[in-house]
């Protein structure tokens, strides 16, 4: 159903981000400031160092997950904050990865197969839960596809990455 998850080492990443708390059906709000965020670093003449992503700092799947729309740049090239877009770094470490090919419906059954891979493996997240919601380390959603060059969501291409811990 889903290809075999991966652990990679990642570097440290700088990124740009707009930071919304949404809830699951809200999750629109923070996903269609994506094209403003990418807008905005085309006009300052940045490079995507990589494909657009969602940051999830929690997840709570029936309250408000604190989320960010992100565009990774090249080292180097991070700007200055401006108004609502902030800058920061995505952290280095270990993360177990998952490639999802498919409908973006599938991403909720996509990360509940990384989870139990790895905790089958006896991995440990980058995250705790206080109170019923999970803080992530870091958790992404990175978006390979552009829809516009490729508009069939059937063949969308997304990555989870999960921070581990240590």
């Amino acid at each position: 159903m889903f290809p075999e998850p991966v652990v990679v080492e990642r570097a440290e990443q700088p990124y740009v981000f707009m930071r919304r708390s949404v809830t699951m059906r809200g999750f629109a709000e923070v996903a269609d400031r994506l094209p403003e965020l990418v807008g905005w670093v085309m006009a300052r003449g940045i490079e995507m160092a990589d494909a657009p992503f969602f940051r999830f700092n929690t997840v709570d799947m029936e309250g408000e997950s604190e989320v960010e729309a992100g565009i990774p740049v090249p080292h180097g090239s991070l700007p200055e904050p401006e108004g609502d877009i902030g800058v920061a770094m995505l952290p280095a470490g270990r993360y177990a990865t998952l490639t999802h090919v498919g409908h973006p419906d599938r991403l909720l059954e996509a990360a509940a197969t990384l989870r139990e891979w790895a905790d089958g493996r006896g991995l440990e997240w980058d995250m705790r839960e206080v109170d019923g919601v999970e803080r992530w380390g870091c958790r992404i959603e990175s978006y390979r596809t552009d829809p516009r060059v490729e508009p069939d969501p059937s063949r969308w291409e997304t990555e989870l990455a999960f921070r581990l811990a240590g």
